[in-house]
């Protein structure tokens, strides 16, 4: 399913790299260090419509981009790129544009850290821009286990949508929070705001009414462990992946004890949020798990309500679900949630 702030994303992405287009290349001809600043743009430029318009492209690190070079005609990698970036930065702090641009590449290389780092500066610049209020708000839940909206998210969420009241993105963020608070009724009627700028119709707008209509009938009276403790029994019903996990040989040295064992399924197309996922201790490898929807971080993203997921697992040296340097992971590729056969993973990289 592809949830509405994925959609609007797209568009909202697309709009602002082309208002950052144009003074970037003029940048580029002028001097080999925002010639760095050139190429990441041009290759954010490529890569997100690629990706689905979205802020994240796999789970890990990119490889190096090709085609795009240096003026020592070799080739420059994303990291190259974002680093001279950076280095404009150091020397022009107060440049929003190369500030955004910063937040959205970090995001899409999956440095949610860094990305929430760059919307606070972009913040300190531009304390109204409503871009960076959301893109700060979904970092910051990105970066907690449990994937919760913050007070000081949720405050950016609502001047947010003060500010722009059609803002879609900040609306649904807005309105899961309310969700996740257990305002049921707020989140419906947070929800029906955004609903009547969807197209009639289509997926996104099938799927805002679902969870309308799953806020409305827990604010309708249901008490809300029950609610939520009869929705996880019908729908792991719905969705169910075996998935089988082991450790390549050769990397059996790295494990080490305490480590964590993520394993997830995420949209193909979409957030690194995953729409199921479960935690074990990676001693307990080789293993075998079954992903349903009862594992998902939040009742809007559920197994269930795509017909494909990617399908990865990861050993966390730190215990956090963000990818770090050093942790182990192996994924499946894309498979179908209707599968019944296990879905086999080997644990052979490091991140």
């Amino acid at each position: 399913m592809k949830m509405v702030f994925y959609a609007i994303a797209a568009a909202m992405i697309a709009v602002a790299l082309a208002v950052l287009l144009l003074p970037l290349v003029r940048q580029g001809r002028r001097s080999g260090r925002s010639r760095g600043v050139f190429v990441l743009t041009l290759a954010i430029a490529l890569v997100l419509p690629l990706a689905a318009g979205w802020l994240y492209l796999e789970v890990g690190t990119p490889v190096a981009i090709n085609g795009a070079a240096t003026q020592t005609g070799m080739p420059l990698t994303m990291q190259q790129a974002v680093s001279q970036l950076r280095a404009h930065l150091a020397e022009k702090p107060d440049d929003l544009q190369a500030w955004t641009l910063l937040a959205q590449t970090s995001a899409m290389l999956h440095n949610t850290d860094d990305a929430r780092d760059a919307y606070e500066h972009i913040l300190k610049l531009d304390p109204n821009n409503v871009d960076a209020m959301v893109g700060w708000a979904e970092a910051d839940a990105m970066l907690k286990s449990d994937h919760v909206i913050g007070d000081r998210a949720v405050a950016l969420l609502k001047h947010a949508v003060q500010l722009q009241p059609d803002s879609q993105r900040g609306l649904w963020l807005l309105g899961t929070s309310e969700f996740q608070q257990g305002n049921y009724s707020g989140a419906a009627a947070t929800w029906r705001l955004l609903a009547p700028q969807l197209e009639p119709g289509s997926e996104v707008a099938k799927a805002v009414a679902e969870q309308i209509s799953q806020a409305d009938a827990r604010a309708g009276g249901a008490p809300a462990e029950a609610a939520s403790t009869h929705a996880a029994a019908a729908t792991t019903q719905e969705a169910a992946l075996q998935v089988q996990v082991s450790l390549a040989s050769d990397l059996k040295a790295k494990l080490a004890p305490g480590d964590t064992l993520f394993i997830f399924a995420r949209p193909v197309s979409g957030p690194p949020m995953p729409l199921a996922v479960t935690r074990l201790e990676a001693n307990q490898l080789p293993t075998k798990v079954t992903l349903t929807d009862a594992m998902a971080m939040t009742p809007a993203l559920k197994l269930s309500s795509v017909a494909q997921v990617f399908v990865g697992a990861r050993i966390s040296h730190s215990g956090q679900p963000i990818a770090q340097p050093g942790d182990l992971e192996g994924n499946a590729g894309i498979v179908d949630v209707a599968r019944k056969t296990p879905v086999a993973i080997l644990i052979d990289k490091v991140h």
